[in-house]
């Protein structure tokens, strides 16, 4: 029997009850597994549609206005289903001053000239592509960086960006600098859902991989080498409220 809540048919997620019970598990309070949940509405639509957001409000047993509201808060949620891969830019201040404007503006090129959030190719078809820029992908050690499916490929130019996006775009899958090796964005989602032994992505083992690089690590190397430790936090006792407004000189 097709289930739908407010009219809304949420068949496509009949499969999915079980796995969506096991993240409401995981809580103390079932409104608390709305991230996890709608990774697995992404995984299994390719974006949170109107069926994605019913589906979170009948499991949570909320409205689906407070599912939109965390929906189109962040920017990982997308309200335009995306292709194969999601290709993301890093375009904030190093990125963008080391080549990080000129390679979103290369492989926007590249993709026919869609903007932010478009695709290429039918969503979720083998080779297509969805583009969007990265406020900031936290490896400024790195830059320029972008990533594809959440997984790093450091120190890009435009020329090694446009091999990548091309490889994609012939069905390839070239290996991340950092991470596990490239699935595609739904099987992605999944994984950020919290089902990390899933047969679907291969088990455990095959979503592990370096995580950081040499360089970013260089300093704690540096450190534990040279014996150098952090001095211990001064022990505040039980109120620390009010003894953390202290400065060293006395009260503030």
């Amino acid at each position: 029997m097709t289930s739908t809540v407010n009219e809304v048919d949420l068949s496509i997620f009949d499969g999915q009850r079980e796995r969506a019970a096991a993240i409401v598990a995981r809580y103390p309070h079932p409104r608390s597994a709305l991230l996890p949940l709608l990774h697995l509405v992404q995984h299994v639509e390719g974006y949170v549609g109107r069926a994605g957001v019913a589906f979170c409000a009948e499991v949570l047993d909320i409205t689906a206005a407070e599912v939109s509201a965390v929906a189109t808060f962040y920017t990982m949620y997308k309200r335009e289903p995306v292709g194969e891969h999601l290709v993301s830019v890093c375009t904030n201040t190093l990125c963008a001053a080391l080549g990080g404007d000129d390679i979103y503006a290369a492989v926007r090129e590249r993709l026919g000239g869609i903007g932010h959030e478009e695709t290429s190719g039918t969503p979720g078809e083998p080779g297509s592509l969805t583009i969007e820029h990265a406020e900031c992908l936290a490896a400024c050690d790195l830059a320029p960086v972008l990533t594809v499916d959440y997984e790093f490929f450091d120190r890009q130019t435009v020329d090694s960006a446009l091999e990548i996006v091309d490889a994609l775009q012939r069905g390839e899958k070239p290996h991340p600098t950092r991470g596990a090796p490239l699935t595609d964005f739904r099987r992605i989602e999944l994984l950020l859902a919290g089902f990390f032994d899933e047969p679907e992505l291969g088990g455990a083992a095959a979503n592990a991989g370096p995580s950081a690089d040499e360089a970013t690590l260089a300093g704690a190397q540096l450190a534990e080498d040279r014996g150098w430790t952090a001095p211990p936090m001064p022990d505040r006792g039980p109120d620390r409220t009010t003894e953390a407004t202290e400065l060293p000189g006395g009260p503030s």
